[in-house]
């Protein structure tokens, strides 16, 4: 029977991630990790947590970055990072994944912002990622949820490093990035032509990323892509064999799934089956 989950304790329980199915732009995460738990990858939201215990030391534009308990972390979309234990003990946190195009839309249309602190002692997000996962993984409600995004967003943009200057896009674009990513999302089973996206937003492909990158925090290819990991994400914990999961999401096969896999979360998708079963 594994030890004690804390920090005072000299043997840790082993390895494990919880996760909820992401609703309304927003996902909720718990790991724990004695050692190393993530290669170098990056991903298409934000990724706002708080170290619970121990500290994590991560890789991060540039330099190394250690978050210890109690403190808050904001890593911007598309922004590569790793992750390991910072101290012996190892660590746990809780970490929200953020969809930027929701961040904009709950500051009106601003351009989703970006906060230079990646590790800071910020009691106000603490408070907002505790009240998050109050009952998790228990889902949120649907109100609830959108609270935490709308608190969640104005706390980015009074920290942001431009906050008196609000870029917002046009009603017009802000239409057409809409419609390009509920096309990407119904369509991320297989490849989509920019042609296909020009005919349905009425943008040329280079108006389009640009638009979409400002809303979005990405481009619109790797958004598709990160819609199709997350189902693969899913399905994987689920059980589901790895050859069935890369032909359900749209990969060619097993190995190229696994490469788009790291890439996005920093582990194989063996390992990530592996640290979410729930024993």
């Amino acid at each position: 029977m594994p030890g004690k989950v804390g920090p005072g304790n000299v043997r840790q329980a082993a390895d494990q991630i919880r996760f909820d199915e992401p609703h309304a732009g927003l996902q909720r995460l718990a790991a724990r990790f004695g050692g190393h738990a993530y290669d170098l990858h990056r991903h298409e939201t934000y990724a706002v947590g708080l170290t619970l215990w121990g500290a994590q030391s991560f890789h991060y534009r540039g330099t190394l970055q250690t978050s210890r308990g109690g403190q808050v972390m904001i890593i911007h979309p598309d922004e590569s990072h790793d992750g390991h234990a910072g101290v012996d003990q190892g660590f746990a946190y809780r970490m929200l994944y953020v969809d930027p195009a929701t961040v904009s839309v709950a500051l009106d249309g601003a351009s989703p912002p970006f906060v230079p602190a990646v590790v800071s002692e910020d009691p106000m997000l603490a408070g907002l990622l505790a009240e998050a996962f109050a009952d998790f993984p228990k889902a949120l409600e649907p109100l609830a949820a959108d609270a935490v995004v709308e608190r969640l967003a104005d706390r980015l943009a009074t920290r942001g490093d431009d906050c008196t200057r609000v870029r917002r896009t046009a009603p017009t674009a802000r239409r057409a990035v809409a419609r390009a990513r509920e096309f990407l999302a119904a369509e991320a089973h297989r490849t989509v032509a920019s042609e296909e996206l020009e005919r349905i937003t009425g943008l040329d492909r280079f108006a389009l990323a640009r638009h979409f990158r400002l809303a979005s925090g990405t481009s619109p290819h790797r958004f598709q892509v990160g819609r199709r990991l997350a189902r693969a994400r899913t399905l994987i914990a689920a059980g589901t064999p790895l050859s069935e999961t890369a032909a359900a999401t749209g990969f060619a096969d097993q190995s190229h799934l696994t490469r788009h896999f790291v890439a996005r979360f920093g582990l194989t998708p063996g390992r990530w089956a592996a640290l979410s079963r729930v024993a």
